[in-house]
C-alpha cells in the first residue's frame, strides 16, 4: 500500500503537467476565440466590483505564499535571519487573511452568477465544475493552514516533506515517499490542487496565462468622425475658420 502511494505521488504530477502543457497548446491552437474570461460585467457590475478585486487580490497573495513555501528552502529563509517560528507565524496570518478574502470573493462571484439570470445562462458545465474544484481547493488550503499551524491539533512543518517533494518533481527526482508521510489533510489539499491544474486549460482559468504584451507595442488607434451624407462635414467638428 505504501509503495502504491509513493508511485502515485511520483507519477501523477507528471501526468498533470503533461495535461497542462498539451491542453494549453491545444486550446490556444484550436480555440483562440474561446481564450477569454467571457466577461459578464455587461449584465451586472455592482456586485462584480466588490467580489472580483477581493478574489483576485486574495488569490495573488495565496499564490505568492505557495511559491515562497514550496520553492524556497527553509535554510534560505533562516540564512536571511527569518526563524522558522517567525516564518510560520507570518505565513499563517497572511495566508489566513488572503485565503478568507479569496473564499469570500469566490462565494460572492458564485452567488452573483447564480442569482443574475443572464450571467447564470452564460455559465457552462465546465464553469460549474471549475467553481466546485476551486472552492474545494481554497477550503482544503484553509483547513491545512489551521491544522498544520497548530491552531487546531498538533503543528506540522510541511517544508520538510511537501516542499521537498514539490522541488524534487522539477529536478526529475520525485520523492513520493515524503508526500506519503505528510498528514492526510495536506494530501487532500495537494490532490485537489492537481485536479484543478488538470482542468485549468479547459476552463476560463486559462486566461491567467495571458498577458497583454502586445498593447505595449501596437500603434495608436485613430478615431475619426463620420462624414455626414457625403458632404464633407464631420460630425462634432467645429466650423472651419477662414485663415489669412
Amino acid at each position: 500500500m505504501k509503495l502504491a502511494g509513493e508511485l502515485f505521488w511520483n507519477v501523477v504530477p507528471y501526468v498533470v503537467l503533461a495535461i497542462v502543457i498539451v491542453g494549453t497548446w491545444w486550446r490556444y491552437r484550436y480555440d483562440k476565440f474561446g481564450w477569454t474570461t467571457r466577461s459578464s460585467q455587461l449584465y451586472e457590475s455592482r456586485l462584480l466590483r466588490i467580489a472580483s478585486p477581493m478574489f483576485h487580490f486574495g488569490i495573488l497573495v495565496v499564490v505568492f505564499g505557495h511559491i515562497i513555501g514550496l520553492v524556497i528552502p527553509a535554510s534560505w529563509t533562516e540564512a536571511l535571519g527569518l526563524s522558522e517560528h517567525a516564518y510560520h507565524l507570518q505565513a499563517v496570518l497572511l495566508g489566513s487573511i488572503a485565503g478568507l478574502a479569496t473564499l469570500i470573493g469566490i462565494g460572492l462571484l458564485i452567488y452573483r452568477r447564480r442569482t443574475t439570470g443572464p450571467v447564470f445562462m452564460a455559465t457552462t458545465v465546465n464553469d460549474k465544475l471549475m467553481y466546485v474544484v476551486l472552492v474545494a481547493a481554497i477550503v482544503a488550503g484553509l483547513a491545512a493552514t489551521a491544522l498544520g499551524s497548530g491552531v487546531v491539533g498538533e503543528a506540522y512543518n510541511y517544508r520538510e516533506t511537501v516542499s521537498v517533494w514539490f522541488r524534487s518533481i522539477w529536478m526529475l527526482q520525485p520523492r513520493g515517499d515524503l508526500m506519503e508521510e505528510a498528514p492526510l489533510y495536506f494530501q487532500i489539499h495537494v490532490l485537489i490542487g492537481l485536479a484543478l491544474f488538470a482542468l485549468w486549460p479547459f476552463t476560463r482559468l486559462v486566461h491567467a496565462f495571458s498577458a497583454p504584451v502586445g498593447y505595449l507595442f501596437r500603434p495608436y488607434i485613430v478615431y475619426r468622425s463620420r462624414d455626414v451624407a457625403g458632404r464633407g462635414e464631420l460630425v462634432g467638428s467645429q466650423p472651419h475658420r477662414r485663415g489669412w
